[in-house]
């Protein structure tokens, strides 16, 4: 690869660390926990915990293939390298609509936390400010973007390790809140750990695997990390613990100080649990946090999306293609990074003039689905590059092996599977998978017109 074309290596160890965690807790933990625990009860703590161990194995099936070429931008090379340049071609384009779909939530929803402050500035408004400033920031260097999410990603932890400590405290004292004491027995006095029986928990890994969305950031940040030999395999085995202890550790404490059946769907657990022991700031404190972690987001996105527009476009043909996969002086794919802002910015405008929540909510989930197949996809590549060493008689190129190779792969495999058809028992959730499953035709019916055009000139 010639150098004018290779990345900054920019991103230090805790930025890496802080993109991927922080690119998992995302405003579901802070404002939707209350429904996912009204849903399952205490046994949502299991999902996270068996969700948690399989995208670990998701994680470092995708190191191997990381480390096993640095020169790469990103894991959509290895896809199209051992799966074929049309599945990379799906996998790379559903993977930018991805975030581009998450950027336009994300970026929508922060107008109405800075309502909450200020309710005459006009819904618009703060989102756009916001992709202004993300947009310069991820223009500069990828250091500022780094330093830019390792500061997002801190404020949503130290929420959540607050309430960590809150809980611990509050059970160790026994208080007395509206709703009886704080203790660990709430975990099992109201209809067990199961409360929901089987069924409940089953529907519960649909919730939880969506949680975890942005995990597979690491396989972006790759070339631009600063040593990614010891970066990226420290990033891999620390993050999924710590995501599991984040997530476990603030459900557990929510429901020891408030039985399950008591927290409240309407509002922030967090704000329910922080007003109750005295601090009146509550919900602007929480507020706060969930405007950071939609900023996060956005910021996550207008990266992720430029460079997989630059994945995409290299080495094209096309003056579209030429133009997106060059790099700027400061070595980021700066006109990859503006047209992906563009489109973000010209579908929230756009929901904002003819608001249509339905719809909007419809796409994001829809896109929300195609992970599974990203993910998927991705130790499917793992497979083909183990099959390939094997078949060349070559040893890993790569000092970072996948554990239990192949079974670890094949239970991976197996419990993506195994969302999707826990996606088909509910009918919303079935709608979104049929239309991530037309996006795919509609792009494989896109690739084979591209490919007839070329052998026809």
């Amino acid at each position: 690869m010639a150098e004018k074309d290779k990345y900054s290596r920019g991103l230090k160890s805790r930025h890496v660390q802080l993109i991927a965690l922080g690119g998992t807790i995302g405003t579901g933990l802070f404002l939707g926990s209350g429904k996912s625990i009204h849903s399952s009860g205490p046994s949502i703590v299991f999902a996270y915990l068996i969700t948690g161990v399989i995208c670990f194995l998701l994680m470092r099936a995708m190191g191997e293939l990381l480390l096993s070429d640095l020169s790469t931008h990103s894991f959509i090379d290895f896809i199209a390298r051992y799966l074929g340049e049309d599945v990379g071609f799906v996998t790379g384009w559903t993977y930018w609509i991805c975030w581009v779909t998450i950027a336009m939530a994300d970026v929508t929803a922060s107008g109405l936390y800075v309502k909450y402050w200020f309710p005459s500035v006009p819904q618009w408004l703060p989102g756009f400010i916001i992709l202004v400033v993300l947009l310069f920031a991820n223009l500069i260097t990828v250091a500022l973007f780094g330093e830019t999410e390792f500061w997002f990603a801190l404020i949503k932890i130290v929420a959540i390790v607050a309430l960590i400590l809150v809980g611990i405290v509050l059970v160790a004292i026994g208080f007395k809140t509206p709703q009886g004491h704080a203790s660990l027995t709430n975990l099992v006095d109201y209809g067990g750990l199961f409360p929901k029986g089987i069924k409940g928990f089953i529907m519960s890994f649909q919730m939880v695997t969506f949680g975890f969305i942005g995990i597979e950031m690491i396989g972006v940040t790759a070339s631009e990390t600063e040593n990614p030999k010891k970066i990226i395999p420290k990033a891999i085995n620390e993050i999924p613990l710590r995501i599991i202890i984040f997530y476990v550790g603030s459900l557990l404490a929510l429901m020891s100080i408030y039985p399950w059946k008591s927290i409240t769907i309407s509002q922030s657990p967090f704000v329910q649990v922080f007003e109750n022991i005295g601090i009146a700031a509550a919900s602007g404190i929480i507020n706060f946090v969930v405007l950071t972690a939609a900023a996060s987001a956005c910021n996550s996105s207008i990266f992720s999306t430029g460079r997989m527009m630059f994945s995409l476009t290299y080495k094209g043909s096309s003056k579209f293609e030429k133009k997106m996969s060059t790099l700027s002086r400061r070595q980021v794919p700066a006109n990859a990074i503006k047209f992906s802002t563009l489109v973000i910015a010209i579908a929230v405008l756009a929901n904002f003039v003819v608001p249509n929540t339905a719809l909007f909510q419809f796409i994001s989930s829809a896109a929300t689905t195609c992970f599974l197949f990203i993910w998927g996809v991705i130790v499917v590549a793992h497979l083909k590059y183990k099959k390939s060493l094997k078949e060349t008689k070559k040893s890993s190129e790569a000092n970072f092996k996948m554990p239990f190779y192949p079974l670890s792969d094949y239970l991976v495999l197996a419990f993506l599977a195994f969302v999707c058809v826990v996606m088909c028992l509910e009918k919303t959730t079935l709608i979104a998978l049929g239309a991530s499953i037309a996006w795919f035709v509609v792009l494989i019916l896109i690739r084979k017109h591209h490919h007839l055009t070329v052998q026809g000139k």
